[in-house]
């Protein structure tokens, strides 16, 4: 599974970054993590407000920072 972290260092794209790590450790699922920070390649995947969460190319969480149990929700739906 990759999971890409948009958005520009900011404080609530840290949090972000922080809540998958902690949530990808509780499924125990083998994951890359990985940060875009650069605007256009933010706006390619059609995020207009961060941060945003991709999981294997899919666009699935953006301009709100969620719990660890909604990430965890959204990770183990597509780990399956």
């Amino acid at each position: 599974m990759t999971i890409t972290i948009l958005g520009p260092g900011c404080r609530n794209c840290i949090t972000l970054e922080k809540i998958t790590r902690e949530a990808i450790a509780d499924l125990g699922i083998d994951a890359d993590v990985e940060k875009v920070t650069d605007y256009a390649a933010i706006a390619r995947y059609g995020v207009m407000s961060t941060p945003g969460l991709v999981v294997d190319g899919e666009v699935v969480l953006s301009g709100r920072v969620p719990t660890v149990a909604h990430v965890r929700e959204l990770l183990a739906a597509r780990s399956a």
